[in-house]
């Protein structure tokens, strides 16, 4: 496990902040990687947002899309695998102030993290989750994962994979408390930083699913929707996302979807061609943990101490054996 802290953060006296105040080392991920565009869209967001990088934090577990922190001029913390959301969760509880950006591939959160990822939702705590999902466990080179496609042939499936793909949208907008969720494709590089901004400015667990490709083992996994823009859904809305002129008359294929329509949501996700781009579904009136009534006493460590000593009384077995 490594935290990366400081050894890249530029400490800066005013909020007049460039994309270059957000960089930090060359990223190290292969020629045509989706990640790439990913972080160009969170550092375009952190200037655009004026993010101060001593108060912005990313969380990642293990993958390739985990070495995001390492990339990122910010407070940053490179975790276990699957282990992501509640490191983040722990920071925000203790740093309501901060913000709090994870990122998982499909595997790190829809494997082995996927308990975290139920409860984090349900928690609806004030941080951002983004999914890079690939199909494809790619830093171990190449062994299917709970997206990979019917018939993917890995390591782990050479004659094929057998089992339909899980859906994290589907999922996510099946979890009680549910806030905000949203899909986007990495070749489509303006519409995810227009997603990842409104998800940011969302109050409350944004959940965002990046579709993108590996180019060493899923290279031709989006040809045909990279090639064919008929094949996208664009979902638009006043409250959801702004298709321009420019965009729009490459994308024509477009829905009127109201972002709080969650049944209309879940049948936009089940579809697979076209492939769904925008905000499926959010709901800002459904309350942060973070923000949920603590008894008073706790909020001091004295008041900590009582509180608990309080609480062992209630079990606390006298000499005799009977209970107090």
């Amino acid at each position: 496990m490594n935290t990366t802290i400081s050894s890249c953060m530029i400490n800066l006296l005013d909020d007049n902040y460039v994309l270059e105040d957000y960089q930090c080392v060359v990223p190290r991920w292969c020629v045509g990687c989706g990640d790439h565009g990913v972080l160009t869209a969170v550092q375009r967001l952190c200037r655009d947002e004026k993010l101060p990088p001593e108060k912005t934090v990313f969380v990642s577990g293990i993958g390739c899309s985990s070495r995001f922190p390492h990339y990122m001029s910010t407070y940053g913390f490179h975790g276990l695998h699957g282990r992501a959301l509640p490191i983040a969760e722990g920071v925000k509880i203790k740093r309501p102030d901060l913000n709090v950006f994870v990122i998982m591939g499909d595997g790190d959160c829809c494997s082995i993290g996927t308990a975290h990822w139920i409860h984090a939702v349900r928690y609806n705590m004030n941080m951002t989750a983004i999914v890079l999902d690939n199909g494809i466990y790619g830093l171990t080179k190449n062994q299917a994962s709970p997206t990979s496609q019917i018939g993917q042939i890995s390591n782990t499936t050479p004659t094929g994979s057998r089992l339909e793909p899980l859906n994290p949208i589907s999922v996510t907008l099946g979890i009680s408390n549910a806030s905000f969720v949203a899909q986007a494709a990495d070749w489509m590089p303006d519409v995810t930083h227009d997603i990842i901004q409104q998800a940011f400015r969302h109050k409350g667990f944004s959940f965002v699913r990046i579709l993108q490709r590996c180019p060493e083992f899923q290279a031709h996994r989006y040809d045909d929707w990279v090639r064919d823009p008929e094949r996208m859904l664009l979902l638009k809305h006043d409250n959801g996302l702004h298709i321009g002129p420019e965009l729009g008359r490459v994308y024509r294929n477009q829905e009127l979807h109201d972002p709080s329509d969650r049944n209309r949501a879940r049948e936009i996700a089940s579809g697979h061609d076209p492939i769904p781009v925008g905000i499926l579904y959010k709901n800002p009136n459904i309350p942060c943990y973070e923000e949920l009534q603590v008894p008073d006493t706790m909020n001091t460590s004295e008041g900590v101490s009582d509180f608990l000593e309080a609480e062992f009384d209630k079990v606390t077995i006298n000499p005799k054996g009977a209970t107090i």
